[in-house]
């Protein structure tokens, strides 16, 4: 084990004159070793991550909320039309929702594949190759085994383990982006990381600030003029985003999401007073900040570059929304990259501090360890720990009841679904989540003891509450009793018959 670490200790403080020492000989075989380890490490990643996401999607545990309705936009975007998402809404543009036109980037796939598995081995790979930045990062400056370290746990992080078991999302593209930005800003390539960074524009609104955190740290450690125009281009970019092009494509003309930074205090002095307190409040909050620092045991808040997290961290922890506190779902995926640009730079800064010190050694030594440490810790909490249940490589015969129903279903009809159903028939029918969800675009605001009656010519309705991490068991978007009684008003006053039900699936299709 002490051999294992020594070499992690070593430093190239002068890269330059390292390689010119270097015959040429070694030097093609050192970057040639170096690749195999950064997009070695990427592969496995990349394999793991689909292995996950392609079990979830043939066990029904994907959802029409989200995986469907990124599908029906990359479908739009796929046949040179614009992103217009049944699931949201009649006519319903999905560049209302969130701002991320970066997703028609996967239309040529899509075009290919036309699968949601598509979307879901796509993600996988974004995820996976916003290792090799990281790797090489640390391979340069730390040495061949804390770049090992270092790669598996990104890999194995909460966070990308989190997003890379769920559905499709948008920020799955910010994550290399950000990666091969925090890259270069480590290595002082100031132009090369806003070349990376500026994309994250296109991404999501919220990125903008990232952008500018990008910006501010430039201005503080670099090119102070290139660092405010990008700060400038981060803040200006997310507000044309907000205030214009989101209501200029929704449907009811505003920020659909504005309401989970609502004013919670009444007024917005008073909510600014407060913003201390609200957090860390309620305790979530606290643990979820613990955690997103967590995977570099910490060491990461000795570094600067942490600071680029602060706006993710503050919309999520100021957000009304209980989702976004947590550590569920795909929020965190972008921190990830973050924490771990930090880990390594907070390393290499000690390091240069004392070269050759036995003291930093066995500093640099007990940091890695505790990574590690704190990965294997972690890791049974969070999906990835999916592969050694033996429920993730078994069918069931529900699963294979609801597969025999779903080939029944023609192709090109209109279809309103239970969620868990509907990613299952979005590459080949208009799909809509049943009994009628959202109303008129509507998430919330409406009664729902009046819902419009179906329009679909078929409908598949699953009565079992599904289990998938990361909901809890239960039936969604409405209590089961409501579901079936608007499953029954379909058969009984809808025009609606009966073709086959089976295990608790039930399939109708409307009559002629």
């Amino acid at each position: 084990m002490r051999t294992f670490f020594a070499n992690a200790t070593v430093l190239s403080v002068d890269t330059r004159s390292t390689e010119a020492r270097a015959a040429p000989p070694r030097e093609g075989a050192g970057r040639a070793a170096g690749a195999l380890l950064h997009w070695g490490w990427a592969t496995a990643l990349f394999l793991l991550y689909t292995t996950v996401a392609v079990r979830r999607h043939l066990l029904l545990r994907t959802t029409g909320y989200d995986l469907g309705i990124f599908e029906q936009a990359v479908r739009g975007y796929a046949h040179f039309r614009a992103p217009v998402v049944p699931l949201r809404g009649e006519g319903f543009n999905l560049l209302g929702d969130h701002f991320h036109p970066l997703v028609a980037m996967l239309a040529p796939l899509y075009r290919i594949w036309p699968s949601p598995l598509c979307l879901l081995v796509a993600q996988s790979a974004l995820l996976a190759v916003a290792v090799v930045p990281l790797a090489r990062w640390a391979d340069r400056s730390l040495g061949r085994q804390a770049a090992h370290i270092v790669a598996c746990a990104y890999g194995m992080s909460w966070g990308i383990a989190s997003a890379a078991a769920f559905d499709f999302h948008e920020v799955a593209l910010a994550v290399p982006l950000l990666s091969f930005a925090l890259e270069a800003l480590g290595r002082r390539r100031w132009r090369q990381a806003v070349v990376w960074a500026v994309p994250l524009l296109l991404v999501k609104e919220d990125l903008g600030l990232t952008l500018a955190a990008v910006g501010g740290y430039i201005a503080w450690k670099g090119p102070r003029r290139l660092g405010i125009l990008t700060a400038a281009a981060g803040l200006i970019g997310s507000a044309i985003e907000i205030k214009l092009l989101l209501p200029a494509f929704n449907p009811g003309g505003g920020y659909a999401h504005g309401a989970n930074l609502a004013e919670a205090h009444g007024s917005l002095l008073a909510t600014i007073a407060f913003a201390p307190l609200d957090v860390l409040r309620p305790d979530v909050k606290a643990m979820t900040l613990v955690l997103v620092f967590a995977p570099s045991a910490l060491v990461a808040l000795r570094s600067p570059l942490s600071l680029i997290a602060v706006p993710t961290l503050g919309w999520r922890m100021l957000s009304e929304n209980v989702f976004h506190w947590g550590t569920a779902f795909h929020y965190s995926a972008v921190l990830m990259p973050v924490v771990f640009a930090g880990l390594i730079d907070a390393l290499t800064r000690y390091r240069e501090a004392a070269p050759g010190q036995p003291l930093a050694a066995r500093h640099l030594r007990a940091s890695l360890l505790t990574v590690i440490g704190v990965t294997v810790v972690l890791l049974p909490s969070f999906p990835l720990a999916q592969l050694a249940q033996r429920a993730t490589w078994r069918s069931t015969p529900h699963i294979e009841a609801a597969q025999a129903l779903l080939r029944r279903i023609p192709d090109g009809v209109t279809v309103a679904a239970s969620n868990r159903l509907v990613p299952q028939l979005t590459s080949r029918c208009e799909v809509v989540v049943f009994p009628t969800w959202p109303v008129e675009g509507h998430l919330y605001e409406y009664e729902r003891t009046r819902l419009p009656r179906p329009t679909a010519q078929w409908i598949i309705h699953d009565r079992s509450a599904p289990e998938a991490w990361p909901y809890k068991t239960g039936h969604w978007p409405y209590p089961i009793e409501q579901q079936l009684a608007e499953l029954e008003a379909a058969k009984r006053s809808y025009g609606y018959e009966v073709v086959a039900e089976r295990d608790g699936i039930t399939l109708l299709r409307r009559r002629s």
